[in-house]
């Protein structure tokens, strides 16, 4: 059966725009409530959301929709998705659902869906529910409807894990730092998390109006986190995107950290602190320089597909811990079943009291190789793999680089578009031999 509904990381689009609308939702909740209930006589589940304004209508749709089927709800409000995550694992509920588009702006919602154990779902979960969509509700009685409750206390129960996850000894005394929230689900629980912990924290992207998350703040618009940085003197700079599960961080000189260079930082603290790191994961984008410099620390990296669900899968298939992706999604399955922005930030921060090192210091042996990317337009349906003017110029260029850069070559999942990619020390080689195959690719 073909995915109608499910993409990589659940159901997203326009809201008003089928599937993001309120009669979908309510039928896509009794669907996931009938799945629930094959191996559960009453489950439970809880929702959490960005803050989004399209959340309360989604929320009062999926929960009337779980109702129907009979499946009682928990509403959690606000909340970050490794947030809901948590509250899954915590309160021994059968499902995680969260309202958010990460890191879209408003007009685009979503749902992304957390197991028992707080980890992604399987895709034969996901298609088990696509099919309960294509049958005829089966509505529950009055006495067999679900029911919904408010958990008051969701915020603070999270706020206390985070702080779990470093070791008691980590003290934030005399750091100042900026936390930029987007504008969305952790504006009014990050700050909590580093001034519990003795930061002097200053407040920004933390005043969501339902239509302004992601807004020019955040982890995909790190400008703002730059300048306020700046301005208030500040030791760090923290960055979310709109449901905190990626992380951006910036030093007092203004230099930003992604998210490779920030599991590089986690990867030596582990190391240090004489913990085994016989791997980690990164994706196909994951700076060579990163890859280098771990394997000078004896560490392999493995690269995944793109995406946090892959690198998460790989993960678990080999019983390691770490792993992430450039654009921040981090993690670290020893603390946590998901990618966590505010967590990680924490695991960076402990690696940065315990060392004495900043953080710039830290990451001294590694200096990002310049990547260069060329979207090339392709007939549909078109395979770069045999295309022979390709392989031949492909196989040229990677002579050329040899240990000193990488060739990255993938078809679009969403358009006849072909992303040449050149990685390399030198930047204008980069360029030019991406212009190569770029070129290559055209003819």
């Amino acid at each position: 059966m073909s995915r109608r509904y499910f993409g990589t990381d659940g159901i997203r689009g326009t809201v008003g725009t089928p599937p993001i609308t309120p009669d979908f939702m309510l039928h896509l909740g009794h669907a996931v409530g009938r799945v629930l209930k094959l191996s559960s006589a009453r489950p439970a589940v809880v929702i959490g959301k960005d803050t989004r304004i399209s959340g309360y209508m989604i929320e009062s749709a999926l929960e009337a929709g779980f109702a129907s089927a009979g499946v009682d709800t928990l509403l959690s409000g606000p909340l970050p998705t490794p947030g809901v995550a948590y509250l899954t694992r915590a309160l021994r509920l059968d499902l995680g659902v969260v309202i958010s588009a990460s890191h879209n702006a408003y007009p685009d919602n979503g749902i992304k869906f957390f197991s028992a154990s707080g980890q992604k779902l399987p895709d034969a979960w996901e298609l088990a529910v696509e099919a309960a969509l294509l049958e005829a509700p089966q509505w529950a009685d009055s006495a067999s409807l679900g029911k919904a409750r408010r958990i008051d206390d969701a915020g603070g129960r999270y706020i206390e894990f985070c702080k779990g996850t470093v070791g008691s000894d980590l003290s934030l005394k005399s750091v100042k730092l900026v936390i930029d929230a987007a504008h969305g689900a952790a504006y009014h629980v990050a700050p909590d998390v580093f001034h519990e912990l003795g930061a002097d924290v200053v407040k920004i992207g933390c005043s969501p109006d339902g239509m302004n998350i992601n807004a020019g703040f955040g982890a995909t618009s790190p400008e703002a986190l730059v300048k306020a940085v700046a301005e208030h003197g500040a030791d760090y700079g923290i960055a979310l995107d709109g449901d905190a599960d990626r992380l951006q961080m910036v030093d007092a000189s203004g230099r930003l950290f992604n998210g490779d260079e920030l599991l590089y930082a986690m990867v030596v603290d582990r190391l240090a602190r004489g913990d085994a790191v016989p791997g980690v994961v990164g994706t196909l984008m994951t700076n060579m320089a990163v890859e280098l410099a771990l394997r000078k620390l004896g560490v392999d990296l493995v690269r995944a597909k793109v995406g946090d669900r892959y690198v998460l899968e790989e993960l678990q298939a080999r019983g390691w811990q770490l792993g992430g992706e450039g654009s921040g999604h981090l993690l670290a399955l020893d603390k946590h079943t998901t990618g966590d922005g505010i967590v990680s930030a924490l695991q960076v921060l402990q690696a940065v009291r315990s060392s004495g090192c900043s953080l710039a210091q830290i990451l001294a042996p590694v200096t990002l190789f310049p990547q260069v990317l060329i979207n090339v337009r392709v007939a549909a349906g078109s395979d770069h793999r045999s295309h022979a003017g390709l392989v031949e110029a492909r196989a040229g260029v990677e002579r050329e680089l040899a240990d000193s850069g990488r060739v990255l070559i993938r078809a679009s999942g969403t358009e006849p578009v072909l992303r040449v990619m050149v990685e390399a020390r030198d930047a204008a080689q980069a360029k030019a031999c991406a212009e190569r195959l770029a070129d290559a690719a055209r003819g």
